[in-house]
């Protein structure tokens, strides 16, 4: 047992070393992770690597300059990619859609008619009550019975023959439209052509559509035509109808794609000599964008200032070095735990480059610098680990992105400070996967406070500031699912146990436990009161409480097995274990632990929380039946081995507290009024013997630590076994149990 005070953060949520642990000897150990480091550096600086050095001092928004800039080459002020977007929308607007005349749609629709007419006619001269439906049938027109019945006269069927025919033949060739052609258009004019012809304008409220067509073929019927004959007319014909007009949309979109295609990429040409900005002039938006196009410019043509390929990328290298370092001596010196775990450090390492492997291509397509995934990182380490660490990592990954060229702006970089460390720190709201919405929120939030505080810092127009923020909003939702996605694998990966993880293995309904409270009821309820024993000492010395909680959840599973072999779970009166050997019931009570891994390791307990159960008991002795032994042999010596644990002893806070809960727990059971002081004295006893037993040796518990655990014990159990008060109506039975109990 450590005697020294805790040194370092609390217990993670896997099982750690101690804090006192020693470093290895040897330059190797720690020449790997600085290599490591080293690389990582040198990765990032590839990835970015320094341009020249500009002949102009850097410009920034709303900066006066003291005096004029001529350009000393022509250049271009180029469009910004929502610009050209824009102005090539807008030429592309000017065509007007381009519509097609056909001809000989009225006489194909007229001749498609006929035929469906000499069907019907023959289908009424058959007699046959059901011919007429089934020709209606096949052309899938969907006539009522008593539209059927009316075509049964012959005056009636050459009445809507000759309507329906003549407005295909007379009314279609004006010109109509399908509706759903000219809707996806917002032109006012559309371009009719016709072949042969010179093409001529119509405005859009001049098409005629399909409606207008059927509404000029009810005009062809006489007043004392019946509903139904009308609307049998208009079936007929909505099923033939062939549109003299139709939209081509090839010609239409090659048109537009052609002109589009001349507008020019540029926004303005400046010539030799050319004032770019005047002195005392202070820089604007445009004004900006011509100093950054000059110096583009002049690099292009060899004019800015040259150096040495290996200069520049050795200072930018040190440069990240230096900063990624201050996060390495973090490490080193407060997060021994992770210094000591190589899979550790390579998480961090690979997250890392992660982060800047698609920085640099959002770098290379010029997206966006609000689409920075990073939040991904410090999310992932404060899940993992803890968010102070977390928020040093985004503290450091926003000052790295601010060094990279393609980032060196308040606009870049600001937003992915805040919103990085946002992520750090809305972890300790956040416990369950179900509410990752929460994480999104809250770096949504800081993201939002950034890009409106800069908007009103720079002077960001209304627009360029909401499309920043729906790109954050992207972001945060992005980064937020993949890390809660990703989450398994990082713990399969390190090893740790988190408390999303924890939550889950904590769920009653869990085979494991649902099995634990059906088959053995006792056991379970002993669990329940060692769990609130755990979690509340655990909580009291900085330790991982939810751990210790769901550890001693499952730290007694194999009772399951043989529930009857535990006094818990057993009747009054009723105890096998009066018809076995002691040695025999030694190993079926050591059994429960061998018996325990196996159930935990079938359903794939997380490691974290199966060490509870070996570690509970650690390698105690199991004393009833030893002394039974020990009495049956006389003077012959019984083996210790056979009635002792198997062990291992405690290796972290966590089960060690677990395993004088347990003790603790199972003797205030048995303990007759149990008033506070014959309590405290209960524990005093009872933790002092298995210190002086050797059982919290390899555990990082400090003697400080103990006196607080046993305060916290003294507390929980003066609840759970408080006086009650007993009332007149069930006396008769209270006193009958005290009596029986005191019997038994």
């Amino acid at each position: 047992m450590t005697r020294q005070p805790p040194a370092g953060p609390p217990a993670l949520a896997s099982l750690s070393k101690p804090p006192d642990q020693a470093w290895p000897e040897g330059a190797v150990f720690h020449g790997i992770r600085i290599l490591l480091l080293v690389v990582l550096a040198m990765l990032v600086t590839t990835l970015f690597p320094p341009q020249q050095r500009p002949r102009l001092p850097p410009y920034e928004l709303r900066m006066l300059v003291e005096e004029d800039i001529i350009a000393e080459i022509p250049f271009s002020v180029p469009k910004t990619s929502a610009e050209l977007t824009a102005d090539r929308a807008e030429a592309a607007g000017a065509i007007n859609p381009i519509i097609d005349v056909r001809p000989e749609a009225g006489d194909s629709m007229v001749a498609r008619l006929a035929r469906f007419f000499e069907a019907v006619d023959s289908a009424a001269r058959s007699g046959d009550a059901t011919a007429m439906a089934r020709v209606f049938n096949r052309q899938t027109i969907p006539a009522s019975p008593d539209q059927m019945r009316a075509l049964e006269d012959s005056a009636t069927r050459a009445l809507l023959r000759s309507t329906a025919t003549r407005a295909a033949g007379d009314i279609m060739p004006r010109g109509f439209i399908e509706a759903s052609q000219i809707e996806p258009y917002a032109a006012r004019v559309f371009e009719v052509r016709t072949a042969g012809r010179e093409s001529s304008r119509l405005a859009r409220e001049e098409i005629r559509t399909g409606g207008a067509f059927w509404e000029a073929a009810d005009a062809l019927l006489p007043r004392s035509a019946s509903p139904d004959l009308a609307g049998l007319l208009r079936l007929v014909l909505i099923h033939f109808t062939e549109y003299s007009y139709v939209l081509n949309r090839e010609a239409t979109d090659s048109a537009r794609l052609e002109l589009s295609a001349t507008v020019s990429p540029t926004k303005a040409n400046i010539l030799e000599g050319e004032a770019i900005v005047r002195a005392n002039q202070q820089i604007g938006l445009a004004e900006l964008e011509r100093l950054n196009a000059y110096q583009r410019a002049l690099i292009s043509s060899g004019l800015s200032e040259s150096a040495t390929a290996a200069g520049p990328f050795l200072g930018s290298t040190v440069l990240n070095l230096l900063l990624l370092g201050l996060f390495g001596l973090l490490v080193f010196f407060f997060r021994r735990e992770v210094y000591l775990n190589f899979t550790w450090l390579a998480l961090h390492v690979i997250l890392v480059v992660a982060y800047f492997g698609v920085a640099s291509l959002i770098a290379q397509q010029a997206l966006p610098p609000e689409l920075l995934p990073v939040a991904f990182v410090p999310l992932a380490v404060a899940v993992l680990w803890d968010g102070r660490m977390a928020l040093i990592l985004a503290l450091i990954l926003g000052a790295l992105t601010a060094v990279q060229p393609p980032f060196t702006s308040m606009q870049a970089w600001v937003p992915a400070l805040v919103g990085g460390s946002a992520a750090a720190l809305s972890v300790r709201a956040v416990r369950r996967r179900a509410q990752v919405w929460l994480f999104i929120s809250i770096i949504t939030a800081a993201y939002v406070g950034a890009i409106i505080a800069l908007g009103l810092v720079l002077g960001r127009g209304a627009s360029g500031v909401i499309a920043s923020l729906m790109f954050a909003v992207v972001n945060a939702t992005v980064a937020s699912i993949l890390v809660m996605g990703f989450l398994p694998v990082f713990e399969w990966f390190t090893g740790i146990t988190t408390d999303q993880t924890l939550l889950e293995w904590a769920d009653p309904n869990r085979p494991l436990l649902k099995r634990l409270s059906l088959e053995a009821p006792g056991t379970y309820s002993h669990t329940i009161n060692v769990a609130n024993l755990s979690e509340a000492a655990a909580n009291a010395i900085g330790a991982n409480g939810l751990l210790s909680r769901v550890g001693v959840y499952y730290h007694d599973i194999g009772k399951v097995l043989k529930p009857q072999f535990f006094i818990e779970n057993q009747l009054p009166g009723r105890n096998p274990h009066d018809r076995l050997k002691p040695s025999k019931s030694a190993a079926i009570v050591k059994e429960h632990v061998v018996e325990g891994l196996r159930l935990a390791r079938e359903a794939k307990v997380p490691e974290a929380v199966a060490a509870f159960i070996p570690e509970h008991h650690g390698s105690q002795l199991i004393g009833f039946f030893y002394e039974k032994a020990q009495e049956e042999a006389g003077d012959q010596k019984i083996p210790m081995v056979d009635f002792t644990y198997p062990g291992p002893r405690p290796q972290s806070k966590e089960t060690a507290i677990a395993l004088l809960a347990d003790s603790v727990e199972s003797a205030t059971r048995a303990l007759q009024d149990p008033t506070p002081e014959r309590v405290r004295e209960l524990i005093d006893t009872l933790v002092d013997a298995r210190i002086q037993n050797g059982q919290l040796d390899e555990s990082p518990l400090t003697l400080r630590d103990i006196r607080t655990i046993k305060g916290q014990f003294g507390k929980i159990i003066a609840g759970m076994y408080h006086q009650r008060i007993d009332y007149p109506s069930t006396r008769h039975i209270t006193n009958a149990s005290a009596e029986e109990e005191a019997g038994s």
